[in-house]
């Protein structure tokens, strides 16, 4: 085991399981944060995982994340309990409700807001996740889209739900800009599954819910358990039955600097991004949100690191 909590593995030997740590998101919320970690800062193209709930919220207010800005990333929003309102510059006003995909684009620039609406199921749990824009997609205009069904198969007890990206013969209409993969996965008592892998991505995995093995590794809820690459098959199976979420993609090789909500690839462009927010330019307004956008925090004196995948600074 590592100083960072990081551990390897020897049944996988490309593998390390990354222990979350919690992070408040708003007043009301704490989530698990999964990426970025030290030993782990990327998996393909997802650069950050939040995982939150079971949170009990019944009587109280739920999620609320006030207005805030992206750049240079997507936002995939995925359920499996409970409901969000995703509001935006774009005048988006969209429920998310579980099976259900939000995916947000921000290009140069967009803010946006996420609570629990004023009626909402008792309970809420989900993961927000980022996926890193490449050079080229990283300057577009923003989009925002909602897919209210996405390809779900039943087999050998595992029901696949691709919610972005390819797996198998099952494609998500989801729009994304490098080779991408996301996959919920829900497993019955007593299932096993062999997964067949793309041997140029590398992959993670963690559990929503319930204990697994995979490749001989246990997986509980709270940890992220890094692949690697070069993997054509990953067996998986459970006891009590579990839920699971299946990241890959093609290494991103671009170095990155990330900071608060903003991905770039240099300092000035994150001190640019902070005083255009501040100042009220770039972003647009966030209309229909009852209370004050979040201020930007203040930037380090010295300059922000630029880091390639592996966490390296450049």
């Amino acid at each position: 085991m590592s100083t960072d909590g990081a551990v390897t593995l020897a049944g996988l030997p490309a593998s390390v399981l990354l222990p979350g740590h919690d992070v408040p998101l708003g007043r009301y919320t704490t989530v698990r944060r999964l990426l970025p970690q030290r030993p782990r800062r990327m998996v393909g193209a997802w650069c950050f995982v939040d995982q939150f709930g079971p949170d009990d919220v019944l009587g109280r207010p739920g999620m609320r994340v006030p207005p805030h800005p992206h750049t240079g990333l997507q936002t995939v929003s995925w359920l499996v309990q409970g409901e969000i309102l995703h509001r935006d510059s774009l005048g988006s006003l969209q429920t998310i409700k579980p099976g259900q995909l939000n995916l947000m684009t921000s290009g140069h620039g967009i803010s946006h807001s996420e609570e629990s609406p004023r009626e909402h199921p008792p309970v809420m749990q989900g993961l927000q996740l980022w996926v890193a824009l490449p050079d080229p997609a990283r300057h577009q205009e923003p989009r925002f889209e909602h897919h209210p069904a996405l390809p779900t198969r039943t087999r050998d007890g595992v029901t696949t739900t691709v919610v972005v990206g390819s797996f198998g013969d099952l494609a998500s209409p989801a729009r994304v800009h490098s080779p991408l993969l996301g996959v919920d996965l829900a497993l019955d008592p007593g299932s096993r599954s062999a997964l067949l892998l793309r041997p140029d991505f590398e992959y993670g995995v963690l559990a929503v819910d319930g204990a697994a093995d995979i490749g001989g590794t246990a997986l509980t809820p709270g940890a992220l358990l890094y692949l690697g690459e070069g993997l054509s098959s990953l067996e998986v199976s459970t006891t009590g039955g579990a839920r699971l979420f299946l990241l890959g993609g093609v290494p991103f090789d671009e170095p990155l600097v990330m900071w608060w909500n903003f991905v770039a690839r240099t300092d000035e462009e994150i001190r640019r991004a902070r005083d255009e927010w501040t100042t009220g330019d770039r972003f647009g307004q966030v209309s229909g949100y009852a209370g004050d956008a979040l201020p930007a925090p203040a930037l380090p004196t010295t300059p922000l690191k630029i880091r390639d995948r592996h966490g390296n600074t450049l």
